[in-house]
């Protein structure tokens, strides 16, 4: 400020034709130094004289420490910090780089990014979101798990109702599994079931949970441990949460768990067949022509946290697990099988080597019996034993069932024996063929079953061509009175013996 004053007085006097001398002495300043300003044609700008300071070495520090959400520290922090390396300044110096730091951090965006790309088969993300849907008529708490490549974009995933460490580590197996092979890294977040230790304040190593570890050298991949707190870090399995809760979770109704899942990976399979907005290629395309091979092989068996629990599977062929029974095939019956549940709603079934045999959907309440009828194929009976569901079966199964039993009404001691007997031909014949050849018997006056098996063996192929004249179906179709009416059954309740 001083220099400027004195560069306008001289400037003023000079113009005014005041010779250098007297402007010397009336202003007290040398000749040399008015002969300097009179030559100076511009005012002069203040300058501060830069002298180094001892925070200088250490500025990528204190830049790291101030701006990173993983440390974001106050002055003093920073100072105690820079104290253990060595800094042997005041702290004044400290808020002066700060002041400057938080000056020019407000210039730029909170939302800027740098995105990083990687190689094909180099990584794959993993995360999950939670999500409250119409599930079995009733609203859930789901978990949705996620995985992308990170290359080419290709996304799988699969719902569960818990979010405990062995669903997790399913998740990983079953989505890498769908994506069709294993990435050299997986990018995870910071579950207990995944890291028991990320904190980068004290520049120590990341712990993992011994079991995710295991898991990892069961697939081959390593883990990497996002930032704490900064999602943007897996930004590309992040973003796909939004479009899963607006185009496929919002208003719609699941019959069950499983229906979720199929519908899910149906969705998730179209999905993977639109172009990607960031990559401009279709992911399912790039993954098929270019990252496929890179990918790693999967393990031919499923990690495994806990040891599966055993059943002594009943004489009827049915699993206990919690306090209802579920059946299994019935070659399986009397035997000891294993079993675990995932997912929260899932049952696996293994042989006790392990073998996968089949899943099952854990079914709500206590002390129910979940039968499927498939899995007694192989010891069904032909036909109902009961004699008035014989009956029904008869009159429903055939057209001319009604006229067969009035016409053997009082003709055999048991004559739901034979109709028995004829529905047991079922497994050989279709309903219309028997229906032709019953009509033939009726006709013919041949209606026990040794002599309808004659026919079929000496007639059939002149009985189902057409073209056989029978001439007493109407007459019999006719008669009332002979015997009750098959309705009674109708409304009886009869178990099968």
């Amino acid at each position: 400020m001083k220099n400027l004053q004195e560069w306008a007085a001289v400037q003023e006097l000079y113009i005014r034709k005041v010779p250098i001398l007297q402007i010397s002495k009336q202003l007290g300043m040398s000749r040399n130094t008015v002969k300097r300003l009179i030559k100076l044609k511009e005012k002069p700008k203040y300058t501060r004289a830069k002298y180094p300071s001892k925070v200088d070495k250490y500025l990528a520090e204190i830049i790291m420490w101030r701006t990173s959400p993983e440390y974001d520290f106050n002055g003093t922090r920073i100072f105690e910090e820079l104290k253990k390396k060595g800094y042997e300044g005041t702290i004044n110096p400290i808020y002066r780089a700060l002041k400057k730091i938080d000056r020019d951090r407000v210039e730029i965006s909170k939302n800027a990014t740098v995105r990083v790309e990687t190689p094909p088969g180099d990584q794959a993300q993993f995360d999950w979101s939670e999500y409250k849907m119409y599930v079995n008529n009733k609203v859930q708490t789901v978990y949705c798990f996620a995985m992308i490549l990170s290359a080419s974009r290709k996304k799988a995933m699969c719902f569960s109702l818990c979010i405990d460490a062995e669903a997790i580590y399913e998740a990983i197996q079953e989505l890498f599994n769908d994506l069709g092979g294993i990435t050299l890294e997986l990018l995870i977040d910071n579950p207990k079931a995944l890291v028991v230790d990320n904190n980068p304040k004290n520049e120590g190593e990341i712990k993992y949970n011994e079991y995710s570890l295991l898991l990892a050298r069961h697939l081959g991949t390593e883990l990497n441990a996002c930032n704490c707190y900064w999602p943007r870090t897996k930004g590309k399995v992040e973003k796909p949460f939004q479009y899963i809760e607006e185009q496929f979770i919002k208003g719609n109704r699941f019959t069950s768990m499983e229906d979720l899942n199929i519908q899910g990976k149906e969705f998730i399979k179209a999905w993977n067949s639109k172009i990607h907005t960031t990559t401009r290629r279709i992911p399912n395309e790039f993954f098929e022509n270019e990252e496929i091979k890179y990918l790693l092989p999967l393990p031919t068996t499923r990690f495994k946290m806990k040891q599966l629990e055993r059943r002594v599977i009943s004489n009827d062929s049915f699993i206990h697990i919690g306090t209802n029974k579920y059946s299994v095939p019935v070659k399986y019956a009397t035997k000891k099988l294993q079993y675990r549940i995932i997912y929260g709603f899932r049952i696996e079934i293994y042989d006790m080597e392990s073998e996968y045999i089949m899943s099952l959907e854990l079914r709500e309440g206590k002390f129910g019996t979940f039968k499927d009828p498939t899995h007694y194929d192989a010891i069904s009976v032909k036909a109902n034993k009961s004699i008035p569901q014989i009956k029904r079966d008869f009159i429903n199964t055939f057209k001319y069932g009604e006229a067969y039993l009035k016409a053997v009404d009082g003709l055999f001691q048991q004559p739901s024996y034979h109709a028995r007997k004829i529905l047991e031909l079922l497994d050989l014949y279709e309903p219309e063929v028997l229906d032709k050849i019953l009509a033939y018997a009726i006709d013919k006056d041949k209606l026990d079953i040794k002599s309808i098996k004659e026919l079929i063996r000496n007639d059939f192929f002149k009985i189902v061509s057409d073209k056989t004249e029978i001439t007493s179906i109407t007459q019999i179709t006719d008669i009332e009175g002979i015997t009750r009416s098959c309705d009674y059954y109708d409304s009886q309740e009869v178990t099968s013996l």
